[in-house]
């Protein structure tokens, strides 16, 4: 039996969709000669401008929940300058959410910072986390009625990549073998989804957490000890902080095999995404239950599922059976409030175009959205209010 409210809905991320986030870290390094990312955001998908157009495809399929976030480089440009006016302009979409029935989940941060903050030193600089607190104190003015705020988006994303920069060996073609969370920036990110959650404790009626990267490490025998140390570093010790929130928000795509010596690619005959991720849908399933074992039964929100695929067929197969071990791990007992897929639209995949995860496709030269058939097979599953079997 799903929760009463059950939000069927879909996500997105600002800098993905919204189109010229010239002020933001990501767009600096976009278009940074010899950049390390081969394709650029650019207008992205005009979010920013036909937001409206895109809530009103998700009404129009059924759905009852939009996941969005805010962009910190628009509301503060310049170190301590905020911008009324796009407090404004988020404020709006919050409203036109109310206006078309839907459910707003607003993430404060999903992946870019302005670029003082971090050319100041960012998570780790000599501000620490302050700067965080004061944009998210401005970003509470504009939050009221808003029942589900995600303060960070994958922490332990964010700790990898750190991670990664300062010279961790990435393990190629095998999905979420990164190396070990740089534990600085992970600690920093901690005390700042700390922070946001004090500046939101006084709003009525909103509950807030953050989302955590699930990666579903699997052992191959022998190698249990092992998949444990890369399960804590990597994800347990963020779910670990999750224990006292209100929610916790879960993303799954695919699962990492760990072997004795570290992660095992998929056998050379293994069904791929456009990502080259295993395509696993029981990856829902198994983040769901490891989470909420691992929290203590801290309710779960999806804020993130789908597939990387020019396939619509296989898009469907994919979220059918992710759906349905949904439903396997609610029946068991998991409290989870809602699914919220990723993503609404075709979008900037942080570098590339290539990746296909969403319910609708953009004509990147009018902008037009073309509603794909997964999209109304979602939508009819949620206007029945019963996740497949």
């Amino acid at each position: 039996m799903l929760a009463e409210g059950f939000l069927w809905g879909a996500a997105t991320a600002a800098h993905q969709v919204e189109g010229n986030n010239t002020g933001s870290d990501v767009w600096a390094l976009e278009n940074a000669p010899g950049s390390i990312l081969p394709e650029r955001s650019g207008d992205a998908c005009d979010s920013y401008h036909r937001w409206r157009e895109d809530m009103d495809v998700v009404r129009e399929l059924g759905l009852n929940a939009y996941r969005f976030s805010v962009e910190w480089a628009r509301i503060e440009p310049e170190q301590g300058r905020f911008s009324l006016a796009e407090l404004a302009h988020y404020r709006r979409m919050i409203e036109g959410c109310a206006e078309r029935g839907l459910t707003p989940v607003v993430t404060l941060h999903h992946f870019t910072c302005p670029r003082w903050f971090s050319a100041g030193g960012g998570w780790t600089g000599p501000d620490g986390i302050d700067p965080f607190r004061r944009y998210v104190r401005q970003v509470r003015t504009i939050l009221d009625g808003v029942p589900w705020v995600c303060t960070i988006n994958e922490p332990n994303m964010l700790a990898m990549i750190t991670g990664m920069r300062r010279g961790g060996e990435r393990k190629e073609n095998v999905a979420g073998a990164m190396p070990p969370p740089d534990q600085e920036v992970a600690e920093a990110l901690t005390a700042a989804h700390r922070a946001a959650r004090e500046e939101l404790s006084g709003l009525t009626g909103t509950r807030s957490g953050w989302t955590v990267a699930n990666q579903n490490f699997q052992a191959v025998e022998g190698a249990e000890a092992l998949a444990q140390e890369w399960a804590y570093t990597r994800e347990d010790q963020f779910l670990d902080i999750a224990k006292d929130d209100d929610f916790v928000g879960v993303q799954a795509y695919t699962r990492v095999v760990i072997g004795p010596d570290g992660p095992v690619a998929p056998a050379p005959d293994a069904r791929r995404t456009i990502t080259g991720w295993e395509f696993y849908p029981e990856a829902l399933e198994g983040a769901v239950r490891h989470t909420s074992e691992r929290t203590g039964g801290v309710p779960v929100l999806v804020t993130e599922n789908g597939i990387a695929t020019a396939d619509d067929g296989e898009r469907i197969a994919y979220t059918r059976e992710a759906l349905a071990g949904l439903g396997r791990a609610v029946a068991d007992g998991a409290d989870v409030r809602g699914y919220l897929h990723w993503s609404l639209l075709d979008n900037y995949e942080w570098g590339s175009w290539a990746p296909t995860f969403g319910l609708a496709a953009v004509d990147r030269g009018t902008f037009a959205r073309t509603v794909k058939p997964s999209a109304r097979w979602y939508g009819d599953l949620a206007r029945s209010g019963r996740l497949p079997e």
